[in-house]
């Protein structure tokens, strides 16, 4: 992994009205680095996403830097050096003008090319993400596509102006594993082949250990622990992230612990409680009222991050006694 620095977050904080969605997160991305953010809904993962493209929605107060090859500028450079794959491909296509034209226009915000220049990007850019027959498609309008390919084409969108950063919010949600295995090769392939890194928002930790080099934790709008991905997913020193490894089913990339045992049922290891809502956290850490590990240290003061490995940092008074495999901490068993 090239060590340059490519994008850098440091103390971000969200609020709305005083009240803190996201509290002071920091971390790098590296060229051609994958980094996923990952976490229960509600812990702030896609609005740190509209932070770094400087699409807040309106009301949000945001501090802290965000630094894109040391420029602060980063919603300025949105398309050209940063650029975003939606969640629904379809709400994020205009139903009115065809694909290629919308590609186009892309193309003319951030270069001073002409129509026919702009059309000639547009159509390599969806020949390049996979979309059959791409001079006739460009001429299509997003009704005309299947989902997975208006999938592709906001990939294509999004990498037409060869950004140094691409964030992709959920970009397989909704869609069967099928077309999820293709969406995310390629966005794989796009992102090799302009030498952009990936921000990947997700709650699929299968294809975090599949696709990420690093893995980002949030919970309560705050980091509890980040590092390689193989090693935050086979030794998680953060409660909060053994309890959303033992709850994937057992067998699926990701999964920790032991398989089941002749004569004993499995019941699916789930996190009890709910997230606390950012008007009402409580005190300490957040995850104490969930944590099984959590004692009254926990309930008065909020844990700073500490580094635990080289690259692995985790923020928990009790990082050290979190078992091996740590699905144990949530496993229930039924003879």
């Amino acid at each position: 992994m090239e060590s340059e620095v490519l994008l850098s977050v440091r103390g971000l904080r969200i609020a709305f009205a005083g009240v803190e969605a996201v509290r002071g997160l920091s971390f790098d991305v590296r060229p051609r680095e994958v980094l996923a953010l990952v976490g229960e809904s509600g812990a702030g993962k896609s609005l740190t996403a509209r932070a770094l493209l400087g699409m807040l929605p309106r009301g949000a107060t945001a501090s802290g830097s965000v630094r894109l090859r040391g420029d602060t500028r980063g919603g300025a450079q949105r398309g050209s050096r940063i650029a975003l794959v939606p969640q629904d491909a379809l709400s994020a296509l205009s139903p009115v003008h065809p694909v290629g034209d919308q590609l186009a226009a892309a193309v003319r915000s951030v270069a001073r090319v002409s129509r026919k220049e702009a059309r000639a990007r547009a159509v390599a850019a969806l020949d390049r993400v996979g979309i059959p027959d791409a001079v006739r498609k460009a001429r299509a309008y997003p009704h005309e596509y299947s989902g997975g390919m208006r999938q592709r084409a906001v990939i294509a969108m999004a990498t037409v102006n060869e950004p140094d950063v691409v964030v992709a919010d959920e970009p397989t949600t909704a869609l069967d594993a099928e077309l999820q295995e293709q969406v995310l090769r390629v966005l794989g392939e796009q992102r090799e082949a302009v030498g952009a890194a990936l921000v990947l928002i997700t709650h699929d930790l299968a294809v975090v250990r599949e696709h990420a080099d690093r893995v980002l934790v949030m919970y309560a709008g705050r980091q509890v622990e980040q590092g390689p991905a193989a090693r935050v997913l086979d030794r998680p020193r953060a409660p909060y992230t053994a309890g959303l490894l033992a709850s994937l089913p057992s067998g699926e990339p990701g999964a920790p612990g032991e398989p089941a045992r002749a004569g004993v049922r499995r019941r699916l290891p789930t996190i009890p409680g709910v997230p606390p809502v950012p008007d009402a956290l409580p005190p300490g850490c957040a995850f104490a009222p969930r944590c099984p590990l959590a004692e009254d240290r926990c309930r008065r003061e909020e844990p700073q991050p500490w580094q635990v490995d080289d690259g692995h940092e985790v923020s928990c008074h009790r990082w050290d006694d979190v078992p091996y495999p740590a699905a144990e901490l949530f496993q229930e068993q039924r003879a």
